[in-house]
């Protein structure tokens, strides 16, 4: 997970203040001097972490730090506000242009995951009610439009292209008129990426900026390649202007590096965050919270919108019902798992729990698997066994073990599991007043 090697070195450098009574500047240089190696082997521009050390530095020998009696406290406190205006201070959300479509123009080096990004773009504003039109105009690279259009179809947003033998230029003049002429309100142009950034690339691009006029130029970059991400910024930012950047690959083993520098460095905001391969794995960048997500504080807002997300109120009035009147099946019991599943991988929920860092998840690592053998076994039965599942005898449960390809044992332990679920929920069902049971979804 991004930022989970930082998470345990600042950590680490906070325990030499927490060790101390009272604050002394050389105690505040001596913890500085941690933080400062810590950001460096983050591949954090050395640029922001000499910008970030001083102030720090600056704010941390105060009086009103160096004579509290929580000295500790306060320092982790001007590490998370120095650390989330590095990073842009605030929210910086996508422009939507008074007169549609809004035009959006995706830029990028080979790899990084432009295309994909730009079909998990429209894929998001198509659920705030858009209508989304994808523009095809990489031609170089070989089954690039086809990606284009899997990923459209998948997501159900239709996409313009023109073939390979038209110049992107003007697929992309023809893509906008087609969308103004069918209503759709978003224009996302997916252009060419190169191995390098060369010359022809960039005039490409900015002839194809000419003739769109984009309200936003995003570049993604892929935050594996540390230090580099920021130098292709700088270039992309130099000669497009551009106006914000995806970070992509946030999820992987990747030190972080790029979400600290690129602001900093090129002025321009981080807009949005690949955190997956799957299409709905992006998330806006708060800049607030990823700054407490690294100082190990969690990021409950990001959770709850979450589970907002996967949440349907009227789902859960019905399953309150239920548990009323012990009606309770497996069938419910499967559809709380899928809503958990909506959420997205589980792994990274619980990293965003205050207090539980991504290092600690590595000996209780949440097995995703066996929610899938979950899912296996509950949909191996049949409607009948699951509205009632004491008619599953042995005989059912070795049918059933061999349809999901899992084992009598297995099927057994879903039981009881189901029984001491189905047990608790009535409990919190039993409180006589919706709100006790109100918006508990996910009790697993």
């Amino acid at each position: 997970m991004a930022f989970q090697s930082l998470s345990e070195k600042l950590s680490n450098a906070f325990k030499k203040f927490r060790n101390k009574g009272k604050l002394t500047e050389a105690d505040v240089k001596e913890g500085m001097r941690e933080i400062k190696l810590a950001l460096l082997e983050a591949d954090v521009n050395f640029k922001v972490v000499r910008e970030f050390v001083k102030t720090v530095s600056e704010r941390a020998v105060g009086s009103d730090v160096l004579e509290s009696l929580v000295p500790a406290q306060q320092i982790v406190k001007i590490v998370n506000e120095e650390l989330t205006n590095i990073m842009g201070g605030s929210q910086s959300k996508l422009t939507i242009s008074p007169k549609p479509p809004t035009v959006v123009m995706m830029v990028g080096l080979q790899g990084a995951g432009k295309t994909t990004h730009a079909g998990k773009l429209a894929g998001m504003y198509k659920k705030q009610g858009k209508r989304p039109l994808l523009v095809a105009c990489d031609v170089y690279r070989p089954a690039a439009i086809k990606q284009l259009e899997v990923v459209g179809a998948q997501l159900d947003i239709p996409v313009f292209q023109m073939g390979d033998k038209v110049s992107p230029v003007k697929i992309a003049e023809e893509g906008l008129k087609y969308a103004v002429s069918k209503g759709y309100d978003m224009v996302f142009v997916d252009t060419a990426g190169r191995l390098h950034i060369d010359e022809e690339l960039m005039a490409e691009l900015q002839a194809i900026k000419a003739k769109v006029e984009p309200s936003e130029i995003l570049l993604t970059v892929d935050s594996m390649i540390g230090q580099d991400a920021v130098n292709v910024a700088q270039t992309f930012n130099d000669l497009l202007d551009i106006t914000g950047v995806i970070l992509t690959k946030l999820d992987g083993d990747t030190r972080g590096g790029a979400a600290l520098s690129i602001k900093y460095i090129t002025g321009k905001p981080i807009k949005f965050v690949g955190m997956g391969e799957k299409l709905d794995a992006i998330e806006p960048f708060h800049p607030d919270r990823m700054a407490s997500r690294i100082l190990g504080m969690g990021a409950v807002l990001t959770l709850i919108e979450k589970a907002e997300q996967a949440y349907d109120e009227k789902k859960a009035a019905e399953l309150e019902q239920k548990l009323r009147q012990s009606t309770f099946t497996l069938d419910d019991y499967l559809d709380q798992f899928k809503q958990l599943k909506d959420m997205g991988n589980l792994d990274q929920l619980m990293g965003m729990v205050p207090g539980v860092k991504p290092g600690a998840l590595k000996e209780a690592k949440i097995d995703e698997k066996a929610l899938a053998r979950t899912e296996a076994i509950i949909l191996s039965m049949t409607p009948a066994e699951r509205n009632k599942p004491e008619l599953l005898n042995a005989s059912r449960k070795k049918r059933i073990a061999a349809g999901s390809g899992t084992s009598v044992e297995e099927v057994n332990k879903l039981l009881k599991q189901f029984d001491q679920i189905k047990t608790l929920m009535k409990q919190f069902a039993g409180g006589g007043k919706r709100g006790k049971f109100g918006k508990m979804k996910l009790p697993l």
